[in-house]
């Protein structure tokens, strides 16, 4: 029998969590059936760890999701790179490391069903935890927010913002390779730095800036064709106004938003969206789930020819787990936060 570690759902979140809003459990995993169910014991093994430890690499990024999808009690949802220590099912063998979406646990029993093999040209010198990042379902988040959803052409403009984070350093770094200008916001000066690296053409710290307004304008004084909106709220108000006409804005986050207790009132949007003809489009990356396998390559190849740059926020430890979380939510990360068990 395996003593497995999960944290549940406390309180629902008012505001910014809080470490009380979380709770600690230790479940006793069964062994696996014979017979019936084809079953797998999963967690994942560190190769940088000295005695082969037990870790996870857990994504951090359904903040927006708990209250909608999730009753006090239960385990957080969340993703994690997990390795097969025991099977029951000829579709996985042991050894081999998965995808899964089985929340915030060490230690978890699947049938195999949503389970996601880790790419075979995966290289030895890869982490794997970029399976939760930019090889991952923020990659696919990029890659088809903006190549679907904004339908970027070579040439163009785009502004995207939280740039310097899991999505945002992502579809920065596609819509250079595509051929394009591209003006990434972030909220330090480190991060602004790290755009600058990863070939963002202009980079500002908007928390900084005298004038958002002029920020943008100064970046881009044509304006922009294509948006990648991470955030919402009034950096969204602002920069819809220097939008070019037939302008494409993809709305894939409103982080701005998730942590307040009273809804936003902003400017309305109507007169530029009707006037400049413009196009805004939310989405969820599942809608291409049937191309995931196409995303990931794409992704990997571009990783493996050094053409996308990738950086990871690690936390150690599963019983930092919510601290982590937060610190996310408080824009501490750099790239995509993880935490290694």
């Amino acid at each position: 029998m395996v003593t497995a570690k999960a944290w549940a759902l406390k309180k629902h979140f008012e505001g910014l969590p809080k470490t009380s809003d979380f709770d600690l459990k230790t479940i006793e995993l069964p062994k696996l059936k014979d017979g019936g169910k084809q079953q797998l014991l999963l967690h994942s093994v560190s190769v940088m760890s000295l005695k082969l430890l037990t870790v996870n690499y857990l994504c951090l990024c359904y903040r927006p999701y708990s209250r909608r999808d999730m009753k006090e009690g239960d385990i957080m949802i969340g993703t994690q790179v997990a390795r097969i220590v025991e099977s029951k099912n000829p579709a996985f063998t042991v050894g081999a490391f998965v995808v899964a979406n089985s929340g915030w646990r060490t230690h978890f029993i699947s049938d195999g069903k949503g389970l996601h093999l880790l790419p075979s040209a995966w290289p030895e010198s890869l982490p794997r935890s970029l399976a939760l990042g930019t090889v991952g379902m923020p990659g696919l988040t990029a890659y088809f927010g903006l190549l679907e959803v904004c339908k970027l052409k070579p040439g163009e403009t785009l502004l995207v913002n939280a740039a310097a984070g899991a999505v945002g350093s992502v579809v920065g770094q596609i819509a250079k390779i595509a051929g394009c200008k591209v003006v990434g916001s972030a909220g330090s000066d480190p991060k602004v730095a790290y755009l600058k690296k990863l070939g963002f053409d202009e980079a500002f710290n908007y928390k900084t800036v005298a004038s958002l307004d002029e920020a943008l304008r100064k970046a881009s004084p044509d304006g922009y064709d294509c948006f990648f909106d991470n955030v919402g709220g009034e950096f969204s108000s602002i920069a819809i106004n220097h939008m070019k006409k037939y302008g494409r804005i993809a709305v894939c986050g409103a982080i701005s938003q998730y942590n307040n207790t009273v809804p936003q009132k902003g400017p309305y949007i109507q007169v530029q969206m009707i006037f400049k003809e413009l196009r805004m489009e939310g989405f969820i990356v599942s809608r291409w789930s049937d191309r995931r396998e196409e995303g990931l390559k794409a992704l990997l190849k571009w990783v493996m020819e050094g053409k996308m740059k990738y950086h990871e926020q690690v936390t150690e430890g599963f019983e930092n787990m919510p601290a982590a979380f937060i610190g996310m939510l408080q824009g501490e990360n750099l790239g995509k936060a993880i935490v290694k068990v």
